[in-house]
């Protein structure tokens, strides 16, 4: 009976070990594919496509404000110098005083539902209540956010080759901090391998919270059972399987305020940590409906949604390394070869995307990033009754940004 469990045991072990090898393996292999469509010049698929129509689409922009606005100033300053102009902004002040909001474009609504809402997705849901034209797609936005005034221009041309999902490129607002520097690096490496690099393999990019474009139909079809958290985890399963691909934007380009602190720090991912547990279970249905289907593209998708959050799965590299040390020797040597390819590529992917030495040097800092997220393991149960709101203290303008 003992030789049976111990055999089992073994299983589970080197099945652990091939999920998190598939996961550590993919940033290298990215890279790879990474440098042969730099060698080779090769095309993306969106750079391949046609354009399908010369409309230029109406797009209803909202953004979610809850308990503050005084970044919404220079957000709405940032949309009104857009190069493209068919647009119409919602302000949900969700829970504020509005008394500094005072614009005069009459394309500008303020919104204050009442009760409070105090959640986002209902947000979203009661300025589409509140439209004024039939427009074609929502893009959605937090009030800490800016955009780049080609984000509409480059948007609407996604849709013109007829997409009806595209998610944003995001770039830091700002790098002031250690904790700022190091949550601008999970972006860049998450944003190159779950978004752009998706999009020269002709995938399904994921999406995030903010900075989606999404067409106003494809939208009023998602059912929300719960309105706490995970709001783009429910939002992308839905997508993935209603569209044929759900694209990647390089060029539309959003600005977004990075953590400025350890406490800060904890919020988040808390709140996201919580919200992969909330929709473990429709990650894998979705995986599963991806092999009914036959998709590559479902199968990928869910693959990476099902992964644990990163400083988990090189925790666990780590365990099963140690353990392969002392009780398999044959699997050692392979697992510091993972572990290195793994780390290797992701300092060339920060090197890459970040451009900037002062991310090299927060390197030294990534186990205090490791540990503030381990400690947000142990708040989950608050992010299930608390809206858990980050805290902003950036107020900066796109001209601001577009100087440097």
């Amino acid at each position: 009976m003992l030789l049976v469990l111990l055999k089992i045991l073994l299983i589970f072990f080197l099945l652990l070990q091939l999920i998190i090898a598939y996961y550590l393996l993919l940033p290298p292999f990215l890279l790879l594919v990474y440098g042969i469509k730099k060698l080779f010049k090769v095309e993306t698929a969106f750079e391949r496509l046609p354009i399908l129509t010369k409309k230029d689409f109406e797009f209803g922009v909202i953004i979610t404000a809850h308990q503050e606005t005084r970044f919404v100033v220079p957000l709405v300053d940032s949309i009104l110098k857009q190069q493209y102009q068919k647009f119409n902004i919602y302000i949900v002040a969700d829970d504020c005083d509005i008394s500094e909001l005072k614009f005069t474009d009459p394309r500008i609504n303020i919104l204050t539902p009442k009760p409070a809402l105090h959640s986002k997705i209902k947000s979203i849901h009661y300025s589409l209540t509140k439209f004024v034209k039939d427009h074609d797609a929502l893009i959605i936005l937090d009030a800490d956010n800016l955009i780049h005034p080609s984000f509409l221009s480059t948007m609407n041309m996604y849709f013109q080759k007829g997409y009806k999902v595209v998610q944003s490129d995001f770039k830091p607002k700002n790098t002031d901090s250690h904790f700022a520097r190091m949550d601008a690096i999970g972006d860049m490496f998450n944003f190159f391998l779950e978004r752009e690099a998706r999009m020269w393999l002709n995938l399904s990019a994921a999406i995030w919270g903010s900075g989606v474009a999404i067409d106003l139909e494809l939208y009023k079809e998602v059912e929300y059972k719960s309105f706490l958290g995970g709001f783009d985890k429910k939002l992308q399963a839905h997508l993935v399987q209603r569209v044929d691909r759900i694209a990647f934007a390089p060029k539309a380009l959003l600005y977004d305020e990075k953590i400025s602190s350890g406490k800060s720090l904890q919020t988040q991912r808390t709140r996201w940590i919580s919200s992969y547990f909330k929709y473990f279970r429709e990650s894998l249905k979705l995986f599963f409906t991806g092999l009914k289907r036959g998709s590559v593209n479902l199968i990928y998708f869910s693959s990476i949604i099902l992964r644990p959050p990163l400083f988990i799965i090189i925790g666990s590299a780590f365990f099963i390394t140690a353990v392969n040390y002392f009780l398999l020797s044959g699997y050692f040597i392979p697992w510091l070869c993972i572990l290195a390819l793994f780390f290797i590529s992701f300092i060339v992917i920060i090197i890459i995307k970040g451009k900037d030495i002062r991310f090299l040097k927060t390197f030294l800092l990534l186990p205090l990033f490791a540990w503030r997220q381990l400690l947000a393991l142990f708040k989950l149960k608050k992010a299930k009754r608390s809206f858990m709101k980050t805290q902003h203290s950036q107020l900066i303008y796109i001209d601001d940004i577009l100087k440097k």
